[in-house]
Order: structure tokens, then sequence, then C-alpha cells
């Protein structure tokens, strides 16, 4: 599936959920500064979109520095993951409404789509991520509370169903 899709798909979401102009750039641009530049591709959408949707973009991002797809062994790889989820869970109940909705719409998206994909494909599916099953539910389920918390209300809600079902899917067998 060509990227891109992600991006529109949590653009659109956000839009549904009812964001302004602002936070539907920033809804596209979000993984920009993780995948394509690190800090300059922040400075970059900074002089392009302005200082809101920078940091709605800034507050989206969990790795700045772009050390998710360096070298490393996979434990080592696990463990900076588990940092960074940890990092960003600590950081929500800091961020603006704003930001949050923005990130919402992406989490719903991702959930979404693994809920598809646990449907088409199975527990293979789970092969995909560094923490596996356990612990992609894991975030999603603490994802999923932080935002009870910190930005309850009608996205939040739409999250929660996501993640349910998620959990659903992803139960052990038997």
């Amino acid at each position: 599936m060509p990227y891109v899709s992600h991006l529109l798909g949590v653009a659109a979401i956000a839009l549904e959920n009812g964001a302004d102009e602002d936070q539907a750039i920033a809804a596209l641009l979000h993984d920009a500064v993780e995948d394509q530049g690190g800090a300059a591709r922040l400075a970059d959408i900074r002089e392009q979109f302005g200082e809101r949707v920078a940091q709605m973009v800034a507050d989206c991002t969990d790795d700045l520095e772009e050390t998710k797809g360096k070298a490393q062994t996979p434990e080592a790889k696990l463990a900076d993951w588990q940092q960074r989820k940890r990092a960003y869970l600590d950081s929500l109940g800091h961020k603006p409404r704003a930001s949050l909705e923005v990130s919402l719409a992406d989490k719903t998206h991702n959930a979404a789509a693994i809920v598809c994909d646990l449907r088409a494909h199975g527990e293979v599916v789970w092969e995909r991520f560094r923490a596996k099953r356990d612990g992609t539910l894991w975030y999603y389920r603490a994802l999923a509370d932080a935002f009870a918390r910190h930005a309850p209300g009608r996205a939040c809600d739409r999250f929660e169903r996501t993640v349910r079902e998620l959990e659903d899917l992803g139960a052990e067998p038997g």
C-alpha cells in the first residue's frame, strides 16, 4: 500500500473529528520529521507552514534525532522503542489539545490498519512489529488510556473502539 495513503487517512480522520486547517496540514506532515530529515525537516515545516503547524508536528514526533532506523541489535532496537514510547506517553499530558487531536487521528489510523491486516492475514501480522503482539497491544492500550485522560471526546471514543477491536483480535487463542 502506498505510504501516502496513511498520510491522507490521518488527515481525513483529523478532519472528520473536526480539525482546523493547521491541524489538517500537521496531519499530512506528522511523520516528516521522524522519517524525512529530523530537526532540519522540522525547521522547513516551520518556515513553510508556521509555528503552530510545526509545533503540532513536533508534538506528534517521538524521535527528533532519527534514531529508530539506526543499526542496532534487535534487543537494543526493542529497548529504544520502549523508551521512546514511554517518553511519548509521558509527554501527552503536557501537549496542547490541537496536537493531541492530530496524534489521535494518527494512532486511530494506525490501529485501524493493524485491525484490517489482522483480519486479512492473521497472527503473522505481529511479526512486523518490533514489540510483537504483547508490546504493540500494551502501547495501544496505554495510548487509549492516556488520551482518555488528556483529550476526552468523540475522537478519543473512536480510538478507544478501534483499540478494543485490536485487543479482541489480538487476544491469545484459547
